[in-house]
């Protein structure tokens, strides 16, 4: 799905590095934020296709940063991927219940990570 563009929440810069330039080289457009607040003002002006959203994060966390996006009618329908380091039993679990569309845990594995970007992206088209 070249030219969708995705924002990318994450305040590690070497994770974020790396999910740019992955997105990038296969063709997808990429904004970023570093905090659950950026991403919200973020996701209200620019719409993107989809949230790849880290849990940790500085002043507002991924869960909270969700339930505001999905508050939001401009933007409660844009599909929201958790991406983090909390991979113990029940992680995943907690995610999808919070409201995620997926889960992807870290180190973040290439294949799985453009596998899930790229069904969301078609869900969206559809």
């Amino acid at each position: 799905m070249p030219g969708r563009q995705i924002l990318v929440v994450e305040d590690n810069e070497r994770n974020m590095k790396l999910v740019r330039e992955l997105l990038e080289a296969t063709g997808y457009r990429t904004i970023e934020a570093a905090t659950g607040s950026q991403a919200l003002d973020l996701a209200r002006e620019r719409r993107p296709d989809l949230v790849l959203m880290d849990i940790r994060l500085p002043d507002t966390d991924g869960v909270e940063a969700l339930s505001r996006l999905r508050a939001d009618d401009r933007t409660a329908s844009i599909p929201v991927l958790a991406v983090t380091a909390q991979a113990m039993q029940g992680d995943r679990e907690r995610c999808l219940a919070a409201g995620f569309d997926g889960y992807l845990s870290k180190p973040i594995d290439v294949g799985q990570l453009l596998e899930a970007v790229s069904r969301h992206c078609e869900a969206v088209e559809q």
